[in-house]
């Protein structure tokens, strides 16, 4: 069976991409608690439990209602961004602006008429349990998040890149399929093949079209509201994510050092995964005008392309490259 949303043509031309940093961060938590865990992020859950391990977070209000037994949980955590490019600032912002009513039918729909102290003392006040919500969710994306931001923007920005180019050659049909395999959109409807629940769902929408998001710290699953105090969301697996957290961790090809020396080669290794000049020069320990240099290098050989994605240039390897740097098979 199939969860199905009505998206008509008005709908799908106000269709949009978004990212969104608070998304990653209630990802990672959910990550860390074992919630549909993505094995592609067990670099990251290492560092992160680390990390919790040497000094805890106080995560007592927004935990219980990431990490419990429910087959879902309160959609107003993850409000659709207002732009492509939103701040965790401005995400914690439209958390905190969930109305009262908005707030407790998302948790009677998630957690019944009898929830946890937790989430009832957020149903009795919930202006006051928001405000303290989103301070717990702003210190675990300062500590968790914010740290390897710079290359998980990078990797979301080359995804919506790409999904631009998909609509583009092949329309809404292509778009959909490409963007996850339990996809499809026919006929006016977006359809998800349910994966963990077997029952046929039509989802209300929320107002304008969907808010397609890219998610790098999360499950391997594509996640949409049935219900939403914003716009609805489809929260789906980012591209590129496996070389994320593998990319400059290994020697460069030995055919590639040869060809292009070691600096070229190291750069090439790292590109991998999506970067921006100074991701690079961070990366390397090398100054940004020398990254810029082996860059033009590369790129006029064809080994390397660059992609403007709003302020930033992120560079990533051609086919080409790949090839070269021992990625591709």
């Amino acid at each position: 069976m199939a969860l199905t949303i009505d998206l008509g043509v008005a709908e799908l031309a106000a269709t949009r991409f978004a990212i969104s940093p608070l998304s990653e961060t209630v990802a990672g938590l959910q990550q860390l608690g074992d919630i549909d865990r993505h094995p592609i992020n067990l670099r990251w859950l290492r560092w992160a439990a680390d990390e919790l391990a040497r000094r805890p977070l106080d995560l007592s209000r927004t935990l219980p209602l990431l990490v419990n037994d429910r087959l879902s949980w309160p959609e107003f955590l993850v409000p659709a961004p207002l732009g492509t490019g939103a701040s965790i600032e401005d995400d914690l912002a439209a958390l905190r602006r969930t109305t009262a009513h908005q707030v407790r039918a998302s948790l009677r729909r998630v957690f019944g008429d009898e929830p946890p102290d937790a989430v009832a003392a957020l149903a009795a006040r919930p202006a006051a349990g928001l405000r303290a919500i989103a301070a717990e969710l702003r210190a675990a994306h300062d500590r968790l998040v914010a740290p390897h931001w710079s290359r998980i923007r990078a990797v979301l920005e080359a995804d919506v890149s790409y999904r631009a180019r998909q609509l583009t050659a092949g329309g809404a049909e292509r778009l959909f399929t490409d963007l996850h395999p339990d996809l499809r959109w026919r006929d006016g409807r977006l359809m998800l093949r349910e994966v963990r629940w077997l029952t046929e769902r039509v989802v209300n929408r929320g107002p304008g079209g969907l808010v397609l998001i890219p998610v790098v710290l999360g499950s391997p699953y594509v996640l949409i509201k049935k219900s939403t105090s914003t716009q609805t969301t489809v929260r789906y697996p980012a591209r590129g994510v496996g070389a994320l957290w593998t990319a400059g961790t290994r020697p460069p090809a030995a055919s590639a050092v040869r060809l292009l020396g070691r600096a070229r080669a190291e750069l090439l290794e790292e590109l991998r995964s999506p970067a921006t000049t100074t991701d690079l020069a961070r990366a390397l320990g090398v100054t940004p005008s020398a990254v810029s240099q082996h860059l033009a290098v590369l790129r006029e050989s064809g080994l390397v392309a660059r992609e403007r994605s709003g302020r930033n240039v992120l560079y990533l390897t051609t086919d080409l490259g790949a090839s070269l740097s021992g990625t591709t098979s």
